[in-house]
């Protein structure tokens, strides 16, 4: 497999025996970006379900200033 080829990840059993272990192991095997994206569009489906105008979300931005103490 190539790293452009899509990887398939299949978990089987009961839910009450199911552990977090298969999501990690699936989210852990994205990149970055495909991760941020997914997270992107639940953020865009929360805010679309509370009625909210999507076209106005943005990521927050804090600013920090760091100085040096005089010694």
């Amino acid at each position: 497999m190539n790293e452009m080829s899509p990887k398939i990840f299949i978990r089987r059993g009961k839910i009450q025996e199911m552990d977090r272990s298969f999501d990690l192991e699936f989210w852990q095997a994205q990149s970055p970006k495909c991760r941020f994206d997914a997270v992107w569009e639940l953020i865009a489906f929360a805010a679309q379900v509370k009625g909210r105008d999507v076209r106005q979300l943005r990521l927050q931005r804090s600013v920090e200033n760091f100085q040096r103490q005089p010694r």
